[in-house]
């Protein structure tokens, strides 16, 4: 890589910005965060606090008037702006990133993938959850044929919030984006798709459990896929106990894993992929179990001992933004295209269409 950095600016300094992206963009090898874009007074001022070298801008326009200073612009703010805030950056000459989803609909992110390559920029989307310790460790079991032929994928993002919190994620305002179905269903989705390719049909309940509550908060998705596997996927603010994280089901045996992967929670408490040795990785405590267990009548369970624990390889969220870096240095891959993202919102359309006319859609 080249020994000067690209100098990246990061639009939006709340959740997405100032935990996931600002942290994995100042430590990844060949990226340097130059400017911050927040018009929150508290913010820039916890922007200069976390990142002494950075720059603050109050809007996008002040960021993009300096396009030729800047290298990649990431877009981590509200959902709504993404397609806005894309189109001009790309516009200006600047590769993006942007945080899921990347659009409301699969025809906007199908309109900037195309810009994307009528300009012969990368658009990438941090699709962070394919760098999960529990995916990383699924995949390499599918990989190495553990579970012979995948019947089911279970996959839950479950979490207990009675009550709800307010601000433009729960917003029932169709123009927000918010929910959980676009939230935490653009992973789930995701991780299916990457796993287990093309869907043919959807069914979807989303519902609104808490009282107050303005959008989806409890969500079930279930899928065909083209190959046979049947995904059913969860994701909700309203589980007082929660399932297990994954649960995949195959000819050969089957793969349960209990718990979130780590990394989340580390960058929220401050800690940096750079200066911790053991970045990603859980204790065994929490690794899952691979096998059949029990008898023809009767298996077995992970609290009943059934099946071997399988080793949880480490969660790698730095490689994302390693990977993007080498893909503007070096012309290696995209590790998320907008196009595979479209893909995933052809999905969440249909299945709020749905759960709207309590239908299955056809792909």
């Amino acid at each position: 890589m080249s020994a000067t950095p690209l100098r990246v600016g990061l639009v939006g300094y709340g959740l997405a910005g100032s935990v996931f992206h600002a942290p994995l963009i100042a430590t990844t090898e060949g990226l340097a965060l130059d400017t911050v874009v927040t018009s929150n007074p508290e913010r820039q001022k916890q922007a200069r606090t976390e990142h002494p070298d950075v720059r603050v801008a109050a809007t996008p326009d002040e960021l993009l008037a300096r396009a030729d200073d800047l290298d990649l612009v990431v877009i981590a703010s509200p959902n709504k702006t993404h397609v806005p805030l894309a189109t001009a950056a790309l516009k200006a000459g600047l590769p993006v990133v942007v945080d899921k989803p990347i659009a409301g609909t699969a025809a906007e992110a199908r309109e900037l993938a195309a810009l994307a390559d009528e300009r012969g920029l990368l658009l990438s989307v941090f699709q962070n959850r394919r760098w999960d310790n529990d995916f990383l460790t699924l995949r390499r079991l599918l990989a190495e044929g553990e579970l012979g032929d995948v019947w089911r994928f279970e996959s839950r993002f479950e979490r207990w919030r009675p009550q709800p919190k307010g601000g433009w994620r729960e917003s029932g305002d169709p123009a927000e984006i918010g929910g959980l179905l676009y939230d935490l269903g653009s992973h789930v989705v995701d991780q299916a798709l990457v796993l287990f390719g093309t869907v043919t049909q959807v069914y979807a309940e989303a519902v609104v459990r808490r009282a107050g509550a303005e959008t989806d908060d409890d969500t079930f998705i279930a899928l065909t896929h083209a190959n046979g596997v049947r995904s059913h996927l969860y994701a909700s603010a309203t589980t007082a106990q929660l399932g297990p994280r994954l649960r995949v089901l195959g000819s050969k045996a089957g793969y349960v894993k209990y718990g979130l992967d780590p990394q989340e929670a580390a960058l929220r408490e401050g800690r940096r992929p750079d200066t911790t040795a053991d970045w990603g990785t859980e204790p065994e405590s929490l690794w899952g179990r691979v096998g059949s267990g029990g008898t023809p009548s009767g298996g077995e369970s992970p609290l009943t001992g059934g099946g071997r624990a399988e080793p949880t390889l480490p969660g790698d969220y730095p490689a994302y933004y390693a990977a993007v870096a080498k893909a503007l240095l070096d012309g290696g891959p995209n590790p998320v295209t907008a196009l595979e993202a479209a893909s995933a919102l052809d999905v969440l359309e249909a299945a709020a269409r749905s759960a709207r006319d309590a239908v299955v859609v056809k792909l």
